[in-house]
């Protein structure tokens, strides 16, 4: 019984991210990225029941990079796609160039998927956090709606979105060998702060946690290679 408790966590989390993307569809993108969270919560402790209960397998490891796949992968792409169809350019064809999201987040996690130097980190920014990104864009759009209706700022964001999936940035994991200090220093700094901007700024903070996020991967790695 216990071995399929990873497995139902993951299926949590594909179940949610399917509710997401029916919110996405509908305009609703608050409520799509309230299925993101919880997607990521779901992501989170369905490895750590695996790791926890020791009972990971070939199966949970296919079925969780197909749960990513859409509530990581077609859920940010449909949000995307709904804020190009709302943005101030207007084509029937444009909003379309939002699943390059789509296709790069199945190109990384493919690529996660068969690159054994990601065992313990990441090569390219993680989907979920491209995902907590992109799904953070509709409640900034509310603050500035001119920023975030330009066309010309989403495309760019887009292109450089799917470039990071792919990109052969290290980016360091957030799972925990240990809760030592010591051995989890920049971790436990990036989640600290990160969580200081979120509780200020809400989900406005996200952009500023991806930057966090992939400056202090670079400068952690560059130290540590240094040594």
């Amino acid at each position: 019984m216990k071995k399929q408790i990873p497995n139902a966590l993951t299926c949590a989390n594909l179940l949610s991210g399917c509710i997401g993307v029916v919110f996405a569809f509908q305009g609703q993108l608050d409520l799509a990225a309230y299925a993101v969270l919880i997607s990521g919560i779901f992501d989170f402790f369905d490895g750590f029941s695996a790791r926890l209960l020791n009972v990971k397998s070939p199966m949970g490891k296919e079925l969780d990079s197909l749960a990513d796949m859409v509530s990581f992968g077609f859920l940010p792409g449909v949000v995307m796609f709904k804020l190009l169809d709302m943005s101030d350019f207007t084509s029937p064809y444009l909003p379309f160039i939002g699943f390059l999201i789509t296709i790069f987040s199945a190109l990384r996690l493919a690529k996660f998927n068969i690159d054994e130097r990601q065992t313990e980190d990441f090569i390219g920014l993680n989907t979920p956090m491209n995902t907590l990104f992109i799904v953070s864009l509709p409640f900034i759009q509310k603050d500035y709606p001119a920023l975030i209706n330009s066309t010309l700022l989403l495309v760019s964001i887009t292109v450089l979105m799917c470039w990071l999936l792919v990109s052969e940035i290290r980016i360091f994991s957030l799972k925990f060998g240990s809760m030592k200090w010591a051995e989890n220093k920049t971790k436990f700094i990036f989640l600290i702060a990160s969580a200081i901007l979120i509780a200020v700024l809400k989900f406005a903070a996200i952009p500023f946690v991806l930057i966090l996020y992939i400056s202090t991967s670079i400068l952690h790695f560059r130290k540590n290679s240094s040594l």
